[in-house]
């Protein structure tokens, strides 16, 4: 029997305002593919909607992103039928494409929108760009007029500006206030276009060849120059620039596809000195990040602004302790007054803490007279959301040495107590409590959490890592590294290997693996910068050497070249 795929639907309980009976409508722009150009009122929307309506294919994980919310599972049973659990969050409506995978009319959409809203929901209708511009936002308002359903309009972020905005094209200049929008599609007089105004061509690239002859038929210059952009605001922009002479055969080598954007005037020109988003350090790189998805999110965060595309795999699971008792005896000693010094080593052992006071129905009175130490900044950053504040933390190196270095020696006239509370992971080292030892102090180690290897992640991945098609992967911990092999296996030569310490430099070239970037001081923002500064030297170097720009994964394997650390 063939496997069948059906999606299960999140039943919604209508929800009606006073004086509205038939729900309400949210026509709210997506932008042009930048997650971050969203607006601040369409993510707020998005957080109070119980129907979205997409518009295109990428809009559903958009609004799992904005939301936090986790992809759909999969649940197969036992004859092989597929269900796709949607999960929890606004149900999500496909407004571009009907069940037999053909485009919908606008008319077709306008009636999908009504539908949903006349079961007293509030729909957002998410339309990529702005819904009043080359979109069928007009169509599908009317209807809800026509139907008697409130509506509203959120402006989005228009292709037809961001996209040469984040090619380095100014549409407009001191010298040059007139700009036309064309849309391609129909038939167009060229010869209204004769003067030397910019151009913003929508949907050229079949006809660009005859677009361009046109143009030039019609007084323009064969030398004026045109730029194409696909797929724009995205990490997989790319930007082609010629003249009108030349363009169709640029365009045909460089294999541009449609969505792009075309611009045709002087403007084109300034790209050289004003391309800031293809020129980012890391543009288009595609990154492993293996940590915790817990952890992972500042540091994909930073990658993507130096134009990286983070691909997040757990490596790590933390877990709690499996005998709970060496923990629990050691949270009641701490509001005894049993400890002089608490010592958090990392932002995991303050989240265990802090569940477990949860546990007990305690709060941050309880460290009362208690001294606390903290590691490095992120982990004094974890005690500050908790409103506490760390009494030490390293001058120095960020590290279990780094803060022996600066911890006091026991002192029986002036420390009431000699004894310090470490709550720790259970392959934690003990170079922390012999150096407490030397010190005078007696210390209670306690497993607070432990780290276990996560599963495997999907072959795809796993074949990604081996056969070279990331171009950088961070490794925050040697125990990452460790982890990542015995998952996955070793990443492929061609990859960019950064670490974020000597230790972490140590077990990567254990399992083979030589290190490029090695990050000045332990911090995942050092890391980051470390590789971007590569990344940045690297492009330099081949512009210097009049070779194409590429990334680590589209050179051969055999013209890698020799590693050198930052």
């Amino acid at each position: 029997m063939t496997g069948r795929k059906t999606i299960a639907k999140t039943p919604v309980t209508p929800v009606t305002t006073p004086g509205q009976a038939k729900g309400w409508v949210s026509f709210v722009g997506a932008g042009p593919g930048d997650p971050d150009l969203l607006t601040v009122r369409a993510a707020d929307l998005l957080r109070g909607a119980e129907v979205v309506v997409t518009e295109l294919p990428e809009h559903a994980d958009l609004v799992r992103s904005v939301l936090g919310l986790p992809a759909p599972t999969v649940v197969v049973d036992d004859e092989g039928n597929e269900t796709v659990e949607p999960g929890p969050g606004p149900e999500l409506v496909d407004g571009g494409f009907g069940e037999d995978g053909q485009p919908l009319t606008h008319a077709a959409r306008a009636k999908v929108v009504v539908k949903h809203a006349r079961r007293g929901l509030r729909v957002v209708r998410l339309m990529g760009g702005d819904p009043f511009l080359y979109a069928s936002g007009p169509e599908e308002a009317q209807a809800c007029a026509k139907a008697g359903i409130g509506f509203e309009i959120v402006p989005g972020v228009s292709s037809v500006t961001s996209v040469p905005a984040y090619a380095g094209i100014p549409l407009t200049t001191k010298s040059n206030r007139e700009v036309a929008v064309v849309t391609c599609g129909e038939r167009v007089d060229w010869s209204r276009y004769a003067d030397d105004r910019t151009l913003v061509l929508l949907s050229a690239v079949g006809a660009i060849a005859e677009i361009a002859d046109a143009l030039v038929a019609a007084g323009r210059s064969p030398e004026t120059p045109v730029a194409m952009t696909q797929v724009g605001t995205t990490t997989k922009q790319r930007t082609v620039t010629s003249t009108l002479a030349r363009i169709a055969a640029d365009a045909r080598a460089s294999k541009i596809a449609p969505p792009a954007i075309t611009v045709v005037g002087d403007v084109v020109d300034l790209r050289e000195a004003l391309s800031w988003f293809e020129t980012k350090p890391l543009f288009g790189w595609r990154v492993l990040v293996p940590r915790t998805k817990e952890q992972a999110g500042s540091l994909s965060q930073r990658l993507r602004g130096y134009g990286a595309v983070p691909e997040e795999v757990p490596t790590i699971s933390v877990e709690p302790p499996r005998n709970p008792l060496q923990m629990d005896k050691a949270v009641r000693g701490l509001v005894e007054g049993r400890y002089e010094w608490i010592a958090f080593t990392s932002v995991n052992a303050v989240k265990a803490v802090r569940e477990k006071f949860e546990e007990y129905g305690l709060d941050a009175r309880a460290f009362s007279g208690l001294k606390i130490a903290a590691v490095g900044d992120k982990t004094a950053a974890a005690i500050a959301a908790w409103g506490l504040r760390a009494d030490l933390v390293p001058s120095g190196e960020q590290s279990a040495a780094g803060l022996l270095a600066d911890w006091p020696p026991y002192d029986e006239v002036l420390d009431p107590i000699n004894r310090v509370f470490l709550p720790r992971a259970d392959i934690a080292t003990e170079n922390l409590v012999a150096g407490l030892i030397d010190l005078g102090w007696e210390c209670d180690d306690v497993t607070a959490y432990r780290t276990v290897r996560a599963t495997p992640p999907p072959a795809p991945t796993r074949d990604a890592i081996k056969t070279g098609k990331f171009d950088a992967v961070v490794f925050t911990s040697s125990s990452t590294v460790r982890n990542l092999v015995g998952i996955a296996g070793k990443p492929h030569p061609s990859t960019v290997i950064a670490v974020i310490g000597p230790a972490t430099a140590k077990t990567a070239e254990e399992h083979g693996l030589r290190v490029d970037v090695l990050a000045s001081s332990p911090s995942v923002e050092v890391l980051v910068d470390a590789l971007a500064d590569f990344g940045a030297a690297r492009r330099a170097s081949l512009i210097e050497a009049g070779q194409p720009v590429t990334r680590p994964s589209e050179r051969k394997p055999a013209a890698r070249r020799k590693a050198t650390s930052s």
